[in-house]
């Protein structure tokens, strides 16, 4: 009996299940799916595209693809084309990876207006997402407001602080890189609700902006005073202590007047509104004060309010899942319903032969690898649950659910169509001196899948 497991999405937490389904020594085949003609999620479209080496990982995701029990389809919607259920009806077990593509609002009044944006669309565009490929930004006036205190924020602020000889090095599309030779950005403010102390940045990152070409950080001392609580938080976090280190060293420093762009990073505000006449020209923000426990203080409006101009406002305040037509989710948490990996019901049963596992099952957090841990907790019950059913194993039609794909007008990608699209992208990036030149209009993949390049 060779136990067949559909993977639906192909970022780490799919490559992760897969792994952990061949190593199990059960004998297997496992079958990923993405909408997409490329595979790696957000390694490919979310990692900045400056930090090339957190884009290795890639290199583990090919030697589990080159496992003879292991196939790939890509340009496959699963939702669209073909429905979860008839998944289930064609393997003995469905593991959702489909992470979290959409951002969470703000809330406020004038989110809405045109150059407010989400992180979301941004990276997706200098990215070569091709969902965000057509978008486009207007960095034609000197401030531009970063929401948020995690690495993605600091991602789109160095984006927009680098020189484009910096930005050249890496695999940032060409569209973006023309855009924002282009960008008349001059101040950028990274502004987040909670203090220093508090914020979600890891040093590696943080500390990146003392050493960029044209940009300089700017911190205010005060406020990197801290209260006795957070004080507390600081001396128990190496991270948060490594982070109020980096940022003081920052505020020390003698402004440089040959570097044109500035970075501020600005703690305890909250935006109240969004303002402007059909496009954004201002963001209202209270300001806070912390108080109560060291790890559990809360926020609380002072009352003062400060306003800072702006025409483009990056919403970086998380990601969130989107549901799967036919999947129990929860609209809160925005997460498939599910306990120790197992889909389950709003009564709490699980639901036959359905998983999940990353992002979607426990929301937008950690780092890749965190997604490792998650992806083998999930298969741990797929197999449990295998083993226990293993007497009474009824049919599965895979052959058949195969069969059905390719008397439809699918173009299917298969691994060797996607190095083939990987080929050509690391050619393309070899004539202009960077690691790739991405590929990002679907029918340019497609081409490229049927081609080689001998």
């Amino acid at each position: 009996m060779v136990f067949k497991i559909a993977i639906v999405g192909s970022g780490p937490a799919g490559f992760y299940a897969a792994d952990a389904l061949l190593r199990s020594g059960i004998p297997v085949q496992v079958d990923m799916f993405d909408r997409l003609p490329v595979p790696f999620g957000l390694v490919r479209h979310g990692v900045a595209p400056d930090h090339q080496k957190l884009k290795s990982v890639t290199a583990v995701f090919e030697q589990i693809a080159d496992h003879p029990n292991f196939s790939f389809v890509g340009n496959l919607d699963v939702g669209r084309d073909v429905r979860v259920s008839q998944l289930q009806a064609a393997y003995h077990g469905v593991v959702l990876a489909t992470g979290a593509m959409s951002d969470r609002p703000l809330g406020i009044l004038g989110e809405e207006l045109s150059g407010s944006v989400s992180a979301t669309e941004l990276v997706g565009w200098y990215n070569g997402h091709p969902d965000f490929r057509d978008k486009s930004f207007d960095f034609s006036h000197p401030s531009a407001i970063v929401i948020g205190n995690g690495n993605v924020a600091l991602d789109v602020c160095r984006v927009l602080a680098k020189s484009v000889d910096e930005l050249r090095r890496s695999d940032i599309c060409e569209h973006a890189l023309e855009a924002l030779a282009a960008s008349k950005i001059t101040d950028i403010y990274v502004i987040g609700r909670r203090g220093p102390a508090q914020a979600k940045f890891t040093g590696k990152e943080l500390r990146e902006f003392g050493d960029l070409e044209e940009a300089q950080p700017f911190v205010d001392p005060a406020e990197l005073q801290l209260d006795e609580a957070s004080t507390a938080e600081t001396a128990g976090s190496p991270s948060a202590s490594k982070n109020l280190e980096i940022l003081r060293g920052f505020a020390q420093r003698q402004e440089t007047p040959a570097k044109r762009r500035r970075i501020h990073f600005r703690f305890l505000l909250a935006p109240s509104s969004i303002q402007g006449k059909g496009t954004v020209e201002w963001v209202e923000f209270e300001t806070l004060r912390l108080s109560g426990r060291a790890g559990s203080q809360t926020t609380s409006a002072t009352g003062e309010r400060i306003l800072i101009p702006a025409h483009l406002v990056v919403r970086s305040v998380g990601y969130r899942g989107t549901s799967i037509s036919g999947v129990p989710f929860d609209e809160c948490s925005a997460t498939v319903l599910q306990q120790e990996g197992r889909v389950i019901d709003g009564d709490g049963n699980p639901v036959p032969r359905l998983y999940v596992a990353g992002w979607i099952k426990r929301g937008p957090s950690g780092i890749i690898g965190t997604n490792r841990a998650c992806a083998i907790d999930t298969i741990d019950s797929l197999l449990a649950d295998l083993k226990a059913t293993e007497c009474d194993v009824r049919d599965i039609s895979r052959e058949l659910f195969f069969a059905s794909l390719r008397g439809r007008s699918l173009k299917l990608i298969d691994f060797q169509g996607w190095r083939r699209i990987d080929a050509l992208e690391r050619a393309n990036g070899a004539a202009k001196a960077k690691p790739r030149e991405k590929l990002t209009r679907v029918a340019a993949m497609l081409k490229a899948s049927e081609q080689s390049l001998a």
